[in-house]
């Protein structure tokens, strides 16, 4: 067992008592102290009070060890027995530390159990540093738990103000009552529906806790990877407000119980699915912050796709793991699914609503409202790609939308960093060179157009990198030979590179490989599916075979056809008796290919306007001869011009993005499709600039100046230009720093954190004028870029900083307005390091605050905040403040 998971499986009734002799017990009178009391002053190993000595605190950690020890088993043994003395050893010194904590009991449950975990740990990082890494992890597990259980302790005292922490000592009692239900859960403890759980969860974590990596399955490596170590959370935007911070993939269950999550191919949506879907079946890991929601959740990952594969009805909530063939479908008792969702602990994570034919989709619609309805309380994500459904499809039902942004060059630069140390964790022989490549890779994607523009998601970044290091600093510089590289280093090379011998008597070279997977591609997307049978698989082999004469001379249908799925690399298995490909991309790719093979391009035309179709039009512009393209472009131009707004659309911007794949055009074609795309310029919605910025940079080249537009159009072509991104974006945003308007200025400043920090400091915050918009600073970077301009009287803060990071970085001298999360800081009395402050605006938070402290500034005078922001009884703000609301 993992050591960071044990402190989950220890009761209250466990930890409970350990911890209260931690503590003075209190005596008669008690419960007339009305002020909060220091923490360093109710220890009971420290000061007049001391009842414990030494020996006495390290009996109590030795014992917290040994029950934590105790309670995975011995097959489950977090750390070997010859450690637990030094861990015990290490947790008594860590405890230790309470004794010096500079708080009161109200702060110290303010910070939360985490928080404060990691304060003891501070105290002294050396404690673990002798350890092993197991023993290093259960000791901080154990660190947190009980630091849980003594936040809980200092509420239920009768000293403590109870009275201004109500909603904080709620859910400090509920986390505690969560890790006894997953104790509960176990087999020693309940019956059917307990024993279930527990081996569901271990299903769900062993099933998607690994991700792959393109381009590291080669030379000895693994095809897949930890999904903590591999997962990296991107920007998301979520809700209706077009000017927010950023917040990261990872938050959007954060507040919210209901998200339609919208990404193009490769952005991370499933990979998103699984993260959420594990950490959920982990249990007891998530009691705090914005994964607190997913504590004691059953997660449900639905894949649309699957699900509708082979049941004529989508399924009722008894028939969700038979629809997707889990395994332990026949184990589950009778109504568990039920009685899971009719309490509110179901998390629903619905896949790909993209990935089924639109009859279906509605289909799905009906389906998700019987369900939200008969099943109220439970949390849902729903994933899609942009245009597969319209803006608000499921707005009647609450949900909030929300859409993967595009990879900043910030989380480029990261996951290049991620993907090279997973590769030197796996060719310890090639450190050096990787170490190179890796610096000359970061460098490229900063200073090449065409490379940065092709680096949006994870699924290009992966095999950007692959490509990288497989051609040695070589690489494609268009899309489709990059698709072309990737497939030739997964058909080719693949067994090669990991010295595999051939284990059939099948040996196909690259192109009938090809041919084969094409028809086999282009079977999937004219039957509207993602994975079909083995068996209709086998067929469309059998059918294409005697036309590919290298492959049908080596063995039947059913062999060829268990060699592609064995060796290719881009089919797999996910089920015994279905197969899809390993990603979409591929699939949509190489039908394109056999579509313009086959002259279909009449058919094309036709299934433009369904989204499943997209992605192949525009690979298809990419395989066709220019003859060809011509013709296509010319349909699609065409029946744009017949169609309705919506359609006409959707038509002409296809055309217009697809231009970036035909290398060779007639210009009268090319000016046809770009005279199509200048009419829908300006963008008039937030969905139309989205679009927009699909096409790419050379929109930016079409898009109107500042001079005479309103404000709603500058906001968003200022939003699709930010969305292009790009070193090409930032001069064009640059000449909407003088726009009158002090909306579409303060759009223009918080587009920051998708460039580079010091680039667009340089050539685009320091000309905006600063006295009427916030400036939205999210990171380090940004604060000392901020402060190297002189500062701003505005900013607005992310979430990421502290307040001892405002109170050393902003220019106090400047600064009159301040905007943050209500939660930002337990107290507020470092405001008081800005003497010219006099605005202060709350974002709205989860958390119950004090805003009492407030008064203590001499000149704040006007507060915003959000109307339904609970504060603590006797922690209002003080009455002469200006009380404005904020949503």
């Amino acid at each position: 067992m993992d050591a960071a998971a044990v402190g989950a499986r220890l009761a209250s009734s466990v930890v409970a008592p350990l911890v209260k002799k931690l503590f003075v017990q209190e005596g008669p009178g008690a419960g007339l102290v009305s002020a909060p009391v220091k923490v360093s002053g109710l220890v009971s190993f420290r000061g007049e009070k001391r009842i414990l000595g030494e020996k006495e605190l390290s009996k109590v950690a030795a014992e917290l060890v040994a029950r934590a020890v105790g309670s995975a088993g011995p097959v489950e043994r977090p750390v070997a027995i010859d450690e637990e003395d030094a861990v015990s050893i290490a947790l008594a010194r860590t405890l230790r530390a309470l004794g010096d904590l500079d708080m009161d009991d109200v702060q110290a449950v303010q910070l939360g159990h985490r928080a404060l975990g990691r304060r003891l740990r501070d105290a002294d990082p050396r404690v673990t540093f002798d350890l092993s890494d197991d023993a290093a992890r259960l000791h901080d597990a154990l660190v947190d738990v009980a630091c849980l259980h003594i936040l809980h302790f200092f509420t239920q005292r009768s000293t403590f103000v109870a009275r201004t922490l109500v909603g904080q000592s709620t859910r400090l009692a509920e986390a505690v009552t969560r890790i006894d239900l997953l104790l509960e859960r176990t087999p020693s403890r309940l019956g059917e529906d307990a024993t279930f759980e527990a081996r569901y969860a271990a299903y769900i974590i062993e099933k998607y806790g690994t991700l792959t990596i393109y381009g590291i399955d080669f030379t000895n490596s693994p095809a897949e990877w930890p999904l903590d170590t591999a997962y990296l959370s991107l920007e998301l935007g979520v809700g209706e407000r077009t000017r927010q911070l950023p917040i990261r993939a990872d938050h959007v269950l954060d507040g919210r119980d209901q998200v339609l999550l919208r990404g193009v191919a490769g952005s991370g949506k499933t990979t998103l699915v699984q993260w959420l879907a594990v950490t959920a079946a982990r249990q007891g890991t998530t009691s705090e912050g914005h994964l607190a929601s997913l504590t004691g959740r059953v997660p449900f990952v639905l894949t649309l796709r699957t699900l509708t594969r082979s049941w004529h009805d989508l399924p009722t909530p008894g028939r969700f793991l038979t629809a997707v063939r889990n395994p332990l479908a026949d184990a589950q008792p009778h109504g568990w699914a039920d009685r899971v969702l009719q309490s509110g602990r179901g998390l629903l994570l619905v896949d790909g609503v993209d990935e089924v034919p639109s009859a279906v989709r509605e289909k799905a619609k009906e389906w998700l409202r019987d369900l939200i309805t008969a099943y109220p309380g439970n949390q849902w994500l729903i994933t899609s790609r942009p245009s597969a459904v319209r803006e608000r499809w499921l707005d009647g039902q609450g949900f909030t939308e929300g859409s993967l942004a595009p990879m900043s060059t910030a989380d480029v630069v990261h996951f290049i960093r991620r993907w090279h140390s997973a590769a030197r964790a796996s060719d310890t022989s090639d450190w050096d060179l990787l170490d190179t490549y890796e610096q000359s890779l970061m460098a490229a994607v900063r200073t090449k157009g065409d490379l940065s523009r092709l680096a949006t998601n994870p699924l290009m970044c992966g095999l950007i990198c692959a490509l990288h290091r497989d051609r040695r600093g070589f690489l494609p510089r268009a899309r489709k030979d990059l698709y072309d590289a990737a497939l030739s280093m997964l058909l080719s090379r693949r067994d090669i590179e990991r010295n595999m011998a051939l284990t059939d008597s099948i040996d196909l070279t690259e192109e009938p490989k090809t041919q084969l997977l094409q028809k086999l591609a282009y079977k999937f997307l004219l039957n509207g599916k993602s994975e079909i049978d083995t068996v209709q698989a086998e067929l469309i082999i059998a059918h294409t075979l005697p036309s590919v004469a290298a492959a049908a001379s080596q063995g039947s249908a059913h062999q060829v056809f268990r060699h592609l799925l064995l060796r290719s690399g881009v089919l797999r298995e996910p089920v015994p008796g279905t197969i899809d490909f390993i990603h979409r991309t591929f699939q949509d790719y190489l039908g394109a290919k056999a579509a313009v093979e086959e002259g279909d391009l009449a058919l094309l035309a036709l299934r433009a306007t369904d989204s499943q179709w997209e992605d192949v039009i525009r690979m298809a512009i990419a395989h066709a001869r220019p003859k060809e393209r011509a013709v296509l472009l010319n349909e699609l131009i065409a029946r744009g011009d017949v169609a309705g707004p919506r359609r006409r659309t959707l038509l002409h911007l296809l055309a217009m993005v697809s231009l970036e794949h035909a290398t060779e055009l007639e210009p009268s074609i090319r000016a046809r499709v770009e005279q199509r795309a200048a009419l829908l310029i300006p963008p008039r919605s937030n969905a139309e600039a989205q679009d927009l910025a699909q096409v790419g940079p050379v929109v930016l080249e079409l898009l109107p100046g500042p001079e005479g537009q309103e404000r709603e159009t500058a906001v968003l072509t200022v939003r699709t230009v930010t969305l292009i991104g790009g070193d090409a974006a930032i001069p064009v945003l640059a000449r909407y720093t003088e726009h009158p308007d002090h909306v579409v200025r303060s759009h223009v400043a918080a587009a920051w954190h998708r460039f580079d920090t010091d680039q667009y400091a340089h050539e685009v915050i320091a000309r905006l004028s600063g006295d009427d918009i916030y400036f939205e600073i999210v990171n380090q970077a940004e604060l000392a870029a901020i402060g190297r301009l002189g500062g701003r009287p505005r900013l607005r803060i992310g979430e990421d900083l502290t307040a001892d990071d405002l109170v050393n970085g902003i220019t106090a001298e400047r600064l009159t307005c301040l905007w943050l999360r209500a939660d930002h800081a337990p107290t507020w009395e470092w405001l008081s390091a800005f003497p010219h402050l006099h605005t202060l605006l709350l974002d709205r938070s989860a958390n119950a605050v004090d805003l009492s402290s407030l008064a203590a500034h001499p000149r704040l005078r006007t507060l915003g905040m959000d109307p339904r922001q609970r504060t603590t009884a006797g922690g209002a703000p003080d009455p002469r403040f200006q009380i404005t609301n904020i949503v």
